[in-house]
């Protein structure tokens, strides 16, 4: 049996998966590591071009483009290692994390899932690295910036504190290793989640089988929008600052693990704040001497966003299974 089955979902990413894997290989020592590939309909020659590096890679076709969670839920069901590891294909290692985080699970049993501090690819810590529920529900609301906002929301939707200071709320789906003896007790990811928000989800039930612990001193490269041209994340606005899938399926998160109330508030406010966002933008063009309905593309385009969301909000607000693609 390996120490650790490695699941790595891909789309069209062959050459991010080669340098993953190398750097798998360059630094991962003391453990034995099976890597499987669940694929998601790529309708190239990815498969070929790993495969051809890396003969023992264990490759899965979806069959379609599923997703997130249901490709490592493939994933997690072929593999035969003693620990599982889910690591995104656009990830590199810097030593030997891989070792280091099946050591901390195989020497503390009241610990359920572990991860890694994700480092940009200048290798300086990702900003806004959220590792409680309250961190990403307070980002949802569109409030003007300033400290009393941020108070009010934080009384709102509090942190808790751990002693451990690895110790956190959830674990980022990018790199996150656990036992199958945990995902037996907790379940699989949720499927019908598309993209993001299905680890946050995962996260609040591996945590009731266990510690999750973010290990300060163990680090690894997180490209993010790796398949860019310039691997840099796309400029968001203050009132657009999440891709409409990431936000449908954050509310589905929310709705899933804090009820219909909670939902409700949070999608109310994004409707509510539709005339408010054009109202402050009028005004600022007044007084800038402008006309009034001048350059309001980013409040036409939080509108659209908004009317995105409110086509999953019966089926979200009845919390029915389905497929949350946008």
């Amino acid at each position: 049996m390996p120490d650790l089955s490695i699941i790595i979902v891909n789309y069209k990413t062959p050459q991010l998966i080669l340098d993953c894997l190398k750097s798998v290989c360059q630094y991962t020592s003391d453990i034995r590591f099976e890597v499987l590939i669940v694929d998601n309909q790529s309708g190239d020659a990815s498969q070929a071009i790993v495969q051809a590096a890396y003969p023992t890679v264990r490759w899965f076709d979806m069959g379609y483009n599923a997703g997130f969670a249901r490709a490592n839920n493939l994933g997690i069901r072929q593999a035969e290692g003693r620990n599982i590891l889910l690591l995104n294909s656009d990830t590199l290692l810097l030593d030997d994390v891989l070792s280091h985080c099946v050591r901390v699970l195989d020497t503390q049993p009241d610990v359920a899932a572990v991860s890694a501090i994700q480092l940009q690819a200048n290798r300086q810590v990702r900003p806004n690295l959220y590792t409680t529920f309250g961190q990403m529900r307070r980002a949802f609301y569109i409030l003007p910036g300033g400290v009393a906002a941020d108070k009010f929301l934080y009384w709102l939707m509090p942190d808790p504190h751990y002693a451990d200071p690895n110790q956190v709320e959830w674990l980022s789906g990018a790199f996150l290793m656990t036992r199958p003896s945990v995902i037996e007790k907790a379940g699989l990811l949720d499927e019908s989640f598309f993209m993001y928000g299905e680890d946050v989800e995962w996260g609040y039930r591996l945590g009731k089988q266990g510690r999750l612990l973010l290990l300060q001193n163990e680090k690894f490269v997180h490209l993010e929008y790796g398949s860019n041209e310039d691997n840099q994340q796309h400029v968001v606005t203050h009132i657009n600052r999440f891709k409409p899938q990431v936000q449908v399926s954050q509310l589905l998160w929310v709705r899933k693990q804090y009820g219909a109330g909670a939902y409700l508030i949070l999608i109310g406010h994004y409707v509510l704040m539709i005339p408010v966002v054009f109202i402050w933008k009028m005004a600022v063009n007044l007084r800038n001497r402008r006309l009034p309905w001048a350059e309001l593309d980013n409040q036409w385009a939080f509108t659209k966003q908004v009317g995105i969301f409110l086509r999953f909000f019966w089926k979200t607000l009845f919390n029915r299974p389905g497929f949350y693609k946008v």
